[in-house]
C-alpha cells in the first residue's frame, strides 16, 4: 500500500471492499511498529478526530473486549451515539469498528481507508515510514466514528498501553485496566508488575482510573501511577462480586461497589463465571460517570442484559461452546467456566498462536480439565503453532500425568471441527478454545455469529 513498491500507484483502482481488505492485511509484511509520535502525526493530518469524542480507554491482559462490549451496550441503552474499537476481528475486519452496536457498513470503511491512504502517501513522500497495521486500523476507526458523529468511543488498546497507538488520546473521559497476567513477556516485561506498568501507561493526569484488583502486585503499580498523576482510582475486588445463579446462557450476580453499602443484582447473557468480574469492572466504570453523563440505572441494567460478545464461552449450538482462551490466565478462566457447564469429561478442540506458552497451556488443560478426547488443530495463517508439535506437547504432558485422554491432530480447522462434532457423544459437551483466530475461523464454518 502507499508508496511501498508493491502498491505504489495502485490504490486508485482498489475500490472494492475485498481489494481494500486484502491490501490492509498485507501491511504487516512490509511495515514495523512506530513510535507514538508517528501515530500522532498521522492522526493530526487527518484532523485529529480522536479528540472529538468522549473516550473510555481500556487496557489489560484479559477481558478487555468483554469490558468494552459491556460499556458500549450500557452507553447505547442510555441513548448515546457510541463507537466501539476492538481487536482482533473474528470474521470480518469491520467488526473492529462498531457503530450503534453493529459493524460499520463496508462503504464507510472503504471511504475511511482511502482517506488514510492518501495521508500515508503524503507522509511517505516526505520520508516518513509506513504506519503499522494497528496504526492504520486505529486511524481508520477514528475516521469512521467521526463520520458516524459518535459522541462516545470505547477504545481498546492493542498489545500494551504506554506505547500503544491508541495512547495518543490526550484526555479520555475515563481509563480502565482489566485483569493483568503474564503475556507478551518479551515485549511488556517478565513480571506482573512490569506488565502492569506498561498497561498503566494509559493513565492520564486527573482522569479517573478503574482497575481490576485481583492481583495485589498489579494493583500497587496502578495505584502508584494514579497517585503520581493525581487521579482518583477505583479498584474492583473479586470478593465484591457474588455469583447468584449460573445457567446455560445466563449469569445472575451482585456487586458491592463499597461506597454506600448498596449491593445490586444484575444479569448478563453469558455462561462463564469470569464475565461477572468483567461486568463489575464495567459497572464501576459507569458508576464514575453516570451522574455527569446522565446514564440511568435502568440503562445500566438493560445494557448488561442485552450485551453481545461472540467467542467468549459462546453457545453456538446445543452442547457446543466457543471460547477465545488465548493466554495462561484466560485458559484458567476457561477451565473454571467449562467446569460449570459440563459435569462429565468433555471433548476439546484446541489451537494456539506460536508466541504463546503452549507448554503451560497443555499442563493446565490436562491437569485441571476433564477430557475424553482432545483434538489439536492449527490457527489459520502463519501465526499458528505447528499442529504436530502442539499435539506432541499434549501427548508428553498426558504421559507424564499418566492420563489416558485420546489426543488427535488434524491440521485443517474445518476437518478438525467436523471430526470433533462426530467424536462428541449424545449429551456430551464440545468446547472449542484457544486463539481468537481459531474462534474466528470456526465462526465462519459454523455459520456466523449470534
Amino acid at each position: 500500500m502507499g508508496t511501498a513498491n508493491k502498491y505504489k500507484g495502485k490504490w486508485e483502482i482498489m475500490k472494492t471492499y475485498e481489494e481494500t481488505v486484502e491490501a490492509i492485511l498485507e501491511i504487516p509484511r512490509f511495515s514495523a511498529k512506530n513510535k507514538p509520535e508517528h501515530t500522532r502525526e498521522l492522526l493530526c493530518r487527518l484532523g485529529s478526530p480522536q479528540n472529538n469524542f468522549k473516550v473510555i480507554h481500556v487496557a489489560g491482559s484479559n477481558g478487555k473486549g468483554s469490558v468494552c462490549a459491556f460499556l458500549d451496550s450500557i452507553l447505547r441503552a442510555s441513548g448515546k451515539r457510541v463507537g466501539l474499537f476492538t481487536s482482533p476481528h473474528l470474521m470480518y475486519i469491520e467488526e473492529r469498528f462498531q457503530v450503534g452496536g453493529r459493524p460499520c457498513d463496508r462503504e464507510c470503511f472503504v471511504r475511511a481507508v482511502q482517506k488514510v491512504e492518501q495521508t500515508v502517501d503524503s507522509m511517505m513522500q516526505q520520508g516518513m515510514p509506513h504506519p503499522s497495521f494497528f496504526e492504520y486500523v486505529f486511524a481508520t476507526g477514528m475516521l469512521i466514528f467521526a463520520e458516524y458523529q459518535a459522541e462516545y468511543v470505547v477504545l481498546e488498546t492493542g498489545l500494551g498501553g504506554r506505547l500503544d497507538a491508541t495512547n495518543i488520546v490526550e484526555r479520555p473521559l475515563l481509563t480502565v485496566i482489566t485483569p493483568i497476567s503474564l503475556e507478551h513477556t518479551e515485549i511488556l516485561g517478565d513480571t506482573v508488575a512490569k506488565i502492569a506498568a506498561e498497561k498503566a501507561g494509559i493513565i492520564k493526569p486527573g482522569v479517573p482510573i478503574v482497575y481490576d484488583a485481583s492481583l495485589p502486585e498489579a494493583g500497587r503499580v496502578i495505584v502508584e501511577c494514579a497517585r503520581r498523576r493525581a487521579c482518583m482510582s477505583y479498584p474492583v475486588f473479586p470478593d465484591k462480586v457474588k455469583i447468584l445463579l449460573i445457567g446455560a446462557k445466563k449469569i445472575a450476580f451482585s456487586y458491592d461497589c463499597g461506597y454506600d453499602g448498596t449491593v445490586t443484582e444484575f444479569e448478563i447473557p453469558f455462561a462463564a463465571p469470569y464475565q461477572a468480574q468483567n461486568a463489575a469492572i464495567a459497572l464501576q466504570a459507569v458508576n464514575c460517570i453516570a451522574q455527569s453523563e446522565n446514564i440511568p440505572h435502568t440503562a445500566i441494567r438493560q445494557g448488561l442484559a442485552e450485551v453481545r460478545w461472540p467467542g467468549r464461552m459462546q453457545q453456538v449450538r446445543p452442547d457446543v461452546y466457543f471460547d477465545g482462551a488465548h493466554n495462561a490466565d484466560g485458559i484458567l478462566r476457561f477451565l473454571e467456566a467449562a467446569g460449570q457447564v459440563s459435569g462429565t469429561p468433555a471433548v476439546l478442540l484446541f489451537a494456539m498462536v506460536k508466541e504463546k506458552d503452549y507448554v503451560r497451556a497443555a499442563e493446565d488443560l490436562l491437569q485441571k480439565g476433564e477430557w475424553e478426547n482432545i483434538i489439536i488443530t492449527c490457527v489459520p495463517g502463519n501465526r499458528g503453532a505447528d499442529c504436530h508439535m502442539l499435539a506432541e506437547v499434549f501427548e508428553r504432558t498426558a504421559d507424564k500425568n499418566k492420563q489416558t485422554v485420546k489426543i488427535t491432530e488434524i491440521e485443517q480447522v474445518e476437518e478438525a471441527y467436523a471430526y470433533a462434532l462426530s467424536a462428541k457423544k449424545q449429551g456430551q459437551i464440545l468446547f472449542c478454545a484457544g486463539s481468537l483466530y481459531l474462534i474466528g475461523a470456526l465462526e465462519r464454518i459454523a455459520g456466523g455469529m449470534e
